[in-house]
Formats: C-alpha cells, structure tokens, sequence
C-alpha cells in the first residue's frame, strides 16, 4: 500500500489510481581508553547476561572483515567525565539533581515557578533559572546564545542535536479544545457514526491533552496553518543553526508541528487495516503463524482469495497483481503487499480500506473538504522542505517519534524521505519506540525495505516517552496495550533491536544508527558488540545521545575515547521554555531516586579537585 511518489505528486492534481507493484572537528582522545586483542575474553556487563538469545542477520555477516583492536571506556573515571566542566558547574548539578529528589518541589515546580516570578519579578527569576534548572538543562536562548556551549563540547567529543524547545502554556481545557477540533473531520461532525472508524484513531475527549501522562517529549497542538508554516520556519533555523555550528550535526523534528493531527489519525488507521488485511490473507494460507518477513503469500491462491471476496474481477485482480518481479517469484510478502496501491495524488483515493466484511474497497471517511485536503497536501510539502533544507545544510533530521494512534503515519511519511532523500547517506533518521510490542517487527521490516531498494538507513532507538498515557488509554477506550508488559521486556526489546542493526551495519556498512539512552548497561552492550563486529568508531556507523544535563559519565568519556556521542540540545527563552524544565524536573525524579551514581560520581570530582587544590578549575580547551 506504499506510495512511493507520494511527496512528488503533491503538485499535482490527477486522480488517484491503484498501480501495478514495484519491488523495489577532530576529538581528544581519552587516557583511559584500553586496547586488547580480540581473542581476550571480557567479563559479561552487568544487565546484559539476562537478554534471551535473538535472531540476527548473522548468516550475512562479513566474516573476512578485519578485526581491530577492542576500545573500551570507564566511566567511573570523573577526571574524564567532568574534564569540560568548572566547579560552578558540578555544584550546579548536584543541586539541581538534589532538588529533583525532593517530590514537593518537583509537583507543585510550576506552581514553585510562577510564585518565584511574582516574587522576584522577571528580571532576578531569570537569574535564578539560569543558575540553577535553565542552566543545567537549556543551552541559551537563541542561536547565538548557544554557540559557546556547543563549541565547547565538541572540543571534547560531544556533538548537538538542536531541538527549540518552546512551548504553548496551554491549560488542560484548551488543549482538549484544540485537539477535538483539530482531529474531528467535517464529515464525522456531520456524521459521527457514518464512518468506519475505529475507537483507536479517533480523538477522545479525556485523551485530548496529550501532554497528560508524558514527561519526555514536547507536545504541539494544531491552531491554524499559518501556525504551522511557523513552526516550520522555526526547525529550518533550527537546521541552518545545526549546520552552522558543526560539520555534523544532527535537527529534531515533530510531525505533528506541522499540519492538522487529522490526517496523522486516518492515515494511521488506513495503513494498519491494510496490514491486518495481509494478515487475514497469511492466515487463509497457513502461515500467519510465521515471521512477518517470512510470510509470503502465494500469487495464485491470493488471487483466488481476492476474487472470492468480492474485491474485484479476476481480470481487475490480475492486472493489480502483476509487476515485473513478481512473475519470478510467485509470491508476494509484506513489502510488496505495501507497494500496492501507488501514485496517488488525492486524499480521499488515498485513505482507502479494504472491509473485510464486505470484500470491498471503500473510503474510510464519505467525504473529504477541498480545505481538509489542502491541509493534509500542505502538511507532506512542509515535510519535504525540511528534507531539502537538512541536506542542502548538511544536517541529519531526525524525527521524533509520538503515539501509537499518531505513529503509522509517521513513520511511513519519515520511510517515504529516506526513499528519497537516503540514497547517497544517510540524512533522515526514524526514531522507534522500543517499550512497543512491536518495535522489533516494525525495525526489520523497515530495514529490509532499505536493502531492497539501496537506500541508507536511519534510526534512533528509543526507549519511548507515551507509556503511561498509550496504557490508559487502551484500557479506557477497549483496544489491545500496545506496551510491554515490564522494563525487563522493553530492555530485551531494546537489545534486540539493536543487535539486529549491529549485525545489518557488519553486513553491509549502509544502516546507521543512534543509541539514545541514559543506561549505562545498555551503552557497554553497545560497545561489546561493537568490539566483537571489528566496528571502529571512526566509521561514524553508530551514534550515542543523551539529554544536556544529564549523564556527563557516558556521554563525554564516550566522546573522548572518539565516538561519536551527541547531546540533545534544547534551546528558547527562558519563559518558554518553562514545559520543558517543568518535564526536566519531574524525569530527574525517578532517574535520580533509582540511581544515586550519577550523584556520586559528581561528588567525587568534585573532592578530588578540591583536595588538589584545584578551587578554581577551569576547562581548557
């Protein structure tokens, strides 16, 4: 059900039609990075010998690639860690993370917050968050404010992933407000129960302040779409100020910044009917039960299928099922089943749905507005400029990834750049949630699709910033969890993702990679594999992120051993950028109460220094 020409044929205004397939600067070094042979026997990492064995790509695996010399990086050296920080600044972490520990403070900080600014007035309140949540946590206030600091890091091996992180300060009502007017279609105001909608992609009420429940991620409401073409000047800044800060920097996105979250709802749906529709198929033949990459229907009885069902003619089916692959093989798998429906230029051609009632194609709304059509059109052109921007500056865009009723369309819009835009390196990076049930599904299928069609894959594992809410709501409105069932399941999806990438780069050198956390353990399973593949982290194949503030002891160890590690760099001014610090505030909480290391490792720098009479500490860079 692809349509790979989607982002070209938005100019254009023919109809819609159902299409034959087509298958289709330089970085310290650290001194305390070690070298061994790679016949010596390393002890296992802590939080890693519990992984249940995984299936990999290892059958392809390059086994006459040379071996280097294994690189290995302490991170409880905090002469390393904190060699890019004065002492003003450890004192300053420590407190901020000792206020994170204190719940009070971390419930009512907004509240805390506006007091503070009656109190003081503007002008002292701003001092204050600068010395204290502002300054740990946000690099300046404008593109300018915050070269120094990323020029700083990157002295030390630390590169920028530019994220403005200003924010509307809605109440809980408006935002509810602006999501049920954004998501609900003229044709379902009409008509609420006209349509076959399911309870999953449609807006609901107590579910429509998105921020409810989510401490990780920035969250946009859709007003109107000179809004949004605002929004979008404002993440090309982004990426010229990316591009002009660094040689290799990396610019966040949301797709839900840029046009009306109806479309994201109903193409979502669209796109998952079709799967389950592929799936309704693998069962009539006996092989639903398989991998989903090894589920290949056979072309004859499909056709069989599809006619029996009312779908269309037998000469209709066939002309829809021929391609100039598909003759040799026979069969069709997931990929190709994706590819059926091509070129289309209309919304309402596109959100089609196959009704496995009625055998029919049919639309999933009655009708769309011209408007509503304009607005969906406008939406995929504001996300090929920032495609066209990202590569003319030289910046990897990255988008972030949203809610499950959101995420289908995402990620196939974000598939849809990399097509287009991954085909000389790697410039558009998805980002997978890896606390879903089916992240693994979703990572595989996706990279396979990438090796059919020579394309470079991007990807930015996460592990996911909706739970709380995708759960509540799930119970609420009656459809299946889509989360894990624990952290021990999210952390064995997380590997398991990752090692199949890790075996994907040593077979082919073309998929890349960011390994966004804050574990520890996660980032030594990380260079383990690494060390064990021969993959030097001069090949710039695999990327570590953290969040500014947070983390110093793995990112900049991992910088100055020469990887390349990236902070997430969020930037505005101070007074719009409150959400972000109140988020900052209430995440540090529970990652501060779990682990004290981080704390302690601040502690012991900061003694060491003071007892070798290093009071005034001054990085040099």
């Amino acid at each position: 059900m692809s349509f790979p020409a989607i982002l070209s044929v938005l100019s254009r205004a023919n109809s819609g039609h159902v299409k034959r397939i087509c298958s289709s600067p330089g970085r310290y070094r650290s001194t305390v990075v070690s070298t061994k042979s790679q016949e010596e026997k390393e002890p296992p990492m802590d939080g890693c010998t519990k992984l249940e064995p995984v299936e990999v790509i290892s059958e392809h695996k390059n086994v006459t690639a040379q071996k280097l010399n294994r690189i290995n990086v302490d991170f409880s050296n905090t002469m390393e860690a904190y060699k890019s920080k004065d002492n003003i600044e450890l004192l300053r972490s420590l407190l901020v993370f000792k206020l994170c520990t204190i719940d009070i403070l971390v419930e009512k900080n907004k509240e805390l917050m506006d007091l503070s600014k009656k109190l003081f007035g503007q002008w002292m309140f701003e001092k204050m968050m600068k010395m204290t949540f502002y300054g740990q946590f946000v690099a300046g206030e404008d593109h300018e404010a915050i070269k120094p600091l990323i020029q700083k890091n990157q002295a030390f091996g630390v590169g920028a992933v530019l994220d403005y992180s200003v924010e509307e300060d809605l109440t809980q009502e408006e935002a509810e407000t602006k999501e049920m007017e954004s998501c609900v279609s003229e044709a379902e105001k009409e008509s609420p129960e006209a349509d076959h909608r399911e309870s999953k992609y449609k807006a609901h009420r107590r579910f429509g302040d998105r921020r409810g429940g989510v401490i990780s991620a920035r969250t946009y409401f859709y007003a109107d779409e000179s809004k949004c073409d605002n929004q979008m000047e404002t993440f090309i800044n982004c990426i010229k100020a990316s591009g002009g800060a660094s040689a290799d920097g990396f610019s966040a996105i949301k797709m839900t910044a840029l046009g009306r979250p109806q479309f994201l709802l109903q193409f979502s749906e669209v796109l998952v009917k079709w799967r389950r529709f592929f799936k309704f198929l693998a069962a009539q033949q006996g092989i639903s039960d398989m991998r989903v990459l090894e589920q290949r229907l056979e072309l004859e009885q499909l056709k069989e299928s599809l006619t029996e069902l009312g779908v269309g003619a037998k000469d209709d089916i066939d002309n829809w099922l021929t391609g100039e692959k598909l003759g040799l093989s026979g069969t069709i798998d997931l990929l190709d089943w994706n590819s059926l429906i091509n070129d289309t230029t209309t919304i309402t051609n596109l959100l089609m749905v196959p009704n496995l009632e009625t055998g029919q194609l049919e639309p999933l709304l009655k009708k769309f507005t011209a408007e509503e059509e304009r607005q969906m059109k406008r939406m995929l052109q504001r996300v090929d400029v920032l495609a066209k921007h990202a590569m003319q500056n030289g910046v990897r865009l990255m988008v972030d990834a949203e809610q499950t009723y959101f995420q289908p369309a995402i990620s196939r819009l974000t598939l849809e750049m990399q097509r287009k835009f991954n085909r000389d390196k790697p410039i558009i990076f998805n980002t997978y949630q890896c606390y879903l049930k089916e992240a693994y599904d979703n990572v595989t299928v996706d990279v396979e699709l990438s090796r059919r069609e020579g394309w470079y894959f991007g990807a930015k594992l996460v592990r996911g910033a909706y739970m709380y809410q995708e759960r509540a709501r799930a119970e609420e409105i009656g459809y299946e969890d889509p989360v894990n069932p624990d952290y021990e399941a999210t952390n064995k999806m997380y590997h398991k993702c990752l090692e199949y990438l890790l075996e994907d780069i040593d077979h082919s050198r073309k998929a890349n990679i960011m390994v966004a956390t804050h574990n520890e353990d996660t980032v030594k399973f990380t260079l383990e594999k690494m060390n064990e593949m021969g993959l030097s982290p001069t090949e710039n194949k695999v990327y570590f992120g953290q969040l500014l503030g947070m983390c110093d002891q793995i990112s900049f160890p991992l910088g100055q051993a020469g990887f390349p590690v990236y902070k997430y760099v969020p930037y505005g001014p101070v007074n719009e950028v409150i959400p972000y610090l109140s988020r900052r505030a209430q995440e540090n909480r529970g990652f501060m109460k779990g682990s004290q290391r981080e704390r302690h490792l601040l502690w012991m720098e900061l003694k060491r220094r003071l007892l070798g009479g290093q009071i005034f500490y001054k990085p040099v860079y």
